[in-house]
């Protein structure tokens, strides 16, 4: 190799040159992405151009997620190895920054060096958390601290935006490889233009804790969407909970203005574990369930390479206290040799940042994938453990299986229960792989119908597919942001 280089003329790219015969491909490889070489030269020299963009699930091409990427280079039949390129420093790229180190490239966000530092956050804090200038009939979105545009707060943005298109919207963004919906302005976290819109927006809809230090201005709105239902235990009913946490529990909710919560169960619990029991709380089922009443699954069958007669498995376990990847309780391309159906993997939004995609005949990593209530209508069954996704994947009535190898250490040490789950499931609970592939063959769901109706009669009651205009009546009505 003779030269190594990034540019940004067309794009965030990284240049390759070398002598000898052109390698048979180069691409970089990622935890959750990868991109592909242009290679060309005939023989004597060659060169690579590497776009640090990808395309995933049939969406536009978007700039690599934030991460560390192999530099693999396949020489040509015959030819030795290429050397690895000299290091190259960090660079701001546009759309992204980058780095090379050895085999290594470093990819992160777009955000200035010069305030990406303690120094640095604290200076624009200063600068707009505590401006005086009047409120923007704006909304701020963010889901899951920013990892992608989902769940409740993506049905409120695509209520709103056909409600009032008027009013502007910004979706808080750990990098540019978050879509963002249609018409939305994309924000990265820690840059000046994330800091003014958190700072000026009249309304904040967010689903899990506001950080970096955020103080709401008078007339600001925050709207908490949360995001599930509760089994396990949370906030200030987690077990051995000391008492700055709690405090920290407290502060955070006093962010809030308003909480939702899909159902009377859940307002209930979430009103003690916050300490949010003076402010409303909206009871009116989640809108991001509105698309498993109302949507259709053939597109994401399609972006995702699913045949219109494959049956299709989801495991979607919850995340762990204890580890940062995702559980291994489930193979699943034995899963899906021994039942012949298309096992998709979701790794919960805390796991998205670790680990690698799982790979194997008719298994579908769809860890990154931007919308969890598009998988649940595209499933055909759901295999949890205790995320709150099974109140929401029971609003379509389609069997669910509890996959729970770990309940006495969870339920006892790591978050513990709000009910007993073995007693109330609308589908078996079970522990071992061997026991899930016969339920799943020769089981039948109906002997769990009456469990199910009474599991949906008490938590997805007003899950009937107009959750969203009911939420954004609500924002209107009360004037938290203006139809202009």
């Amino acid at each position: 190799m003779t030269d190594a280089r990034f540019t940004a003329d067309t794009g965030a790219a990284l240049i390759l040159s070398g002598e000898g015969p052109r390698p048979a491909s180069i691409e970089l490889v990622g935890a959750r992405a990868r991109a592909a070489a242009a290679v060309t030269g005939r023989g004597t020299t060659w060169r690579a151009v590497i776009a640090l963009r990808a395309a995933r699930w049939g969406g536009p091409e978007l700039p690599l997620p934030t991460g560390d990427y192999a530099l693999i280079i396949e020489p040509a039949e015959g030819a030795p190895a290429v050397d690895p390129p000299a290091s190259l420093p960090l660079e701001q790229l546009g759309t992204l920054r980058a780095s090379l180190e050895g085999s290594t490239v470093r990819i992160g966000p777009p955000v200035d060096p010069a305030y990406d530092s303690g120094e640095g956050q604290d200076a624009l804090e200063r600068r707009y958390a505590t401006r005086t200038a009047s409120l923007e009939n704006a909304v701020f979105f963010e889901s899951f601290y920013g990892r992608n545009a989902s769940c409740n707060p993506l049905a409120i943005d695509r209520e709103l935006a056909r409600r009032a298109p008027g009013v502007t919207r910004y979706w808080s963004v750990v990098d540019l490889s978050v879509r963002v919906p249609d018409g939305a302005i994309a924000v990265v976290e820690g840059s000046p233009e994330w800091w003014r819109a958190r700072g000026a927006a009249r309304l904040l809809v967010v689903n899990d804790w506001l950080r970096r230090r955020f103080a709401r201005r008078r007339g600001q709105i925050v709207l908490q969407t949360w995001h599930g239902t509760p089994l396990k235990r949370l906030a200030l009913h987690r077990p051995g909970f000391d008492p700055r946490r709690m405090a920290a529990v407290v502060r955070e909710s006093r962010r809030w203005n308003v909480l939702l919560a899909q159902n009377p169960y859940a307002s209930r619990i979430l009103g003690k574990a916050y300490a949010f029991l003076t402010r409303p709380l909206w009871v009116e089922g989640y809108p991001r369930n509105d698309v498993l009443v109302t949507g259709d699954a053939a597109e994401t069958r399609r972006a995702l390479g699913i045949l219109p007669g494959d049956r299709v498995l989801l495991y979607a376990p919850t995340w762990r206290d204890d580890r940062s990847e995702i559980v291994d309780f489930v193979d699943p391309a034995a899963l899906a040799e021994a039942t012949g159906a298309v096992v998709l993997v979701r790794g919960h939004s805390r796991t998205l940042q670790e680990g690698r995609d799982a790979a194997g005949p008719r298994v579908i990593d769809v860890t990154g994938f931007p919308d969890t209530s598009q998988l649940l209508l595209t499933a055909d069954a759901l295999i949890t453990d205790y995320s709150s996704v099974m109140f929401d994947f029971s609003v379509t009535g389609k069997p669910m299986y509890f996959l729970v190898p770990d309940i006495e250490h969870y339920r006892g040490e790591l978050r513990g229960f709000y009910f007993d789950l073995a007693a109330h499931a609308p589908g078996p609970v079970i522990r071992t792989q061997e026991e899930l592939v016969a339920d799943l063959v020769d089981g039948d769901p109906a002997r769990y119908a009456e469990a199910y109706e009474t599991w949906r009669a008490k938590f997805n009651a007003r899950d009937d597919g107009h959750a969203a205009e009911r939420v954004v009546d609500r924002i209107l009505d009360q004037g938290f942001v203006e139809r202009a």
